[in-house]
């Protein structure tokens, strides 16, 4: 099979929808399928496969996107787009722009197969213009995804049953939808390691996540503030992303020792998250929880928010435990501490989690991507 990828963001690998798409990708490659990659990165020309476009120019507003990490591709090369998608049996779609609502139309002309993934929801667009709390736009918007990308493609993936459900009652979708998980590394699972000598004889609380807005970083460095237990806690924040000064100045300012920033590889953070105590979960907006997935798996107790916004409340085993009011750093001190006063308790609800991530096996999730777009294929085939 010949597949295009149309990203309209890309970027560096930190953040959820990057990785998963690239995971896709790599997999279909060792798969011996081939794998074309539209995208605005300039790092990437005159790699084999990728084929770069321009990005929109958004004038005195282009430093303000590029410090998001969010900028967009343009639609102004279609003739680029036209020899990537040329001969491709499907085209799929990681993000809702300019670039892949222009691409769609193009593909239905063409009688091409296409698939679009739903890998970010409306609040991580109006979290940035700071409407993430208004129903009434974030309907608005998802109403443009239909619009723009989703009502247009042959089938939609979705990595959690959270967002297929949310969106079902905003779209009323008749087409094929599957639910498929971005998947979970084999890699991340319960392993001796000898702590740092910083870690040593602290209470190790990490969270995983990009720093960025709606990640909320916020409320857990607000949450030392209000722990009995402050003094000895560390928190491990790994990630990138533009808010990484905000958060160290806020660190300082409420952190009685100064967490551990920075991005990590794979194979470190199974070592990393192996030398923690606590797992806390804080995003605003969360579709698929893999994060969380990756702690729990190596044998963590989470805590987690209970955001209306976010799935990850919903993967909760023990809600009493493990859920906290998002707006609330106190409530969030306040199981933190529960579980460092509780270390029997602490154990025992991490071993709930136990082979729980099994079911977001990594190489099953690239098993069922691969035969998701086989049977879109063949689907349209059978069509025309």
């Amino acid at each position: 099979m010949v597949i295009t990828f149309i990203c309209d963001v890309l970027g560096e690998a930190n953040n959820g929808t990057t990785i998963a798409t690239l995971n896709v990708a790599n997999s279909l490659k060792a798969k011996g399928h081939e794998v074309r990659i539209v995208c605005c990165d300039p790092d990437k020309a005159g790699q084999e496969g990728f084929y770069v476009v321009p990005k929109i120019n958004f004038g005195p507003f282009n430093g303000y996107v590029a410090h998001n990490g969010v900028a967009p591709a343009s639609s102004k090369r279609m003739d680029i787009v036209e020899q990537a998608i040329d001969g491709a049996d499907v085209v799929h779609f990681n993000f809702t722009g300019i670039l892949s609502s222009k691409t769609v139309r193009l593909c239905r002309k063409k009688g091409i197969a296409t698939t679009a993934s739903m890998h970010t929801s409306a609040e991580n667009y109006t979290n940035h213009v700071f409407l993430h709390h208004s129903r009434f736009i974030n309907w608005i918007v998802y109403k443009c995804f239909w619009k723009l990308l989703f009502g247009k493609v042959d089938a939609i993936h979705f990595p959690s049953q959270f967002i297929h459900d949310l969106t079902k009652r905003i779209w009323h979708f008749q087409c094929d939808a599957r639910v498929i998980s971005n998947g979970i590394q084999n890699s991340f699972k319960k392993v001796e390691v000898e702590r740092p000598d910083y870690m040593k004889g602290k209470i190790v609380v990490a969270y995983t996540a990009r720093y960025s807005r709606e990640k909320c970083h916020k409320i857990l460095l607000k949450a030392m503030k209000y722990s009995k237990h402050s003094k000895d806690i560390l928190l491990v924040l790994p990630g990138a992303g533009p808010s990484e000064k905000k958060l160290r100045r806020l660190a300082k300012k409420y952190c009685a020792n100064e967490p551990i920033f920075g991005f990590h590889p794979h194979e470190e953070m199974v070592k990393i998250l192996n030398c923690c105590d606590i797992y806390a979960h804080c995003g605003l907006v969360d579709i698929e929880p893999i994060s969380f997935l990756e702690a729990v798996s190596v044998g963590l107790p989470p805590v987690l928010t209970d955001s209306r916004i976010s799935a990850v409340s919903t993967f909760a085993i023990d809600k009493k435990l493990n859920v906290y009011h998002h707006s609330s750093p106190k409530d969030l001190a306040r199981h933190i501490d529960y579980f460092i006063e509780h270390p029997e308790e602490r154990k025992a609800n991490a071993k709930l989690y136990e082979g729980y991530a099994s079911r977001f096996d990594f190489n099953e999730s690239m098993d069922k991507m691969e035969q998701f777009y086989l049977d879109t294929i063949a689907k349209k085939k059978a069509q025309q």
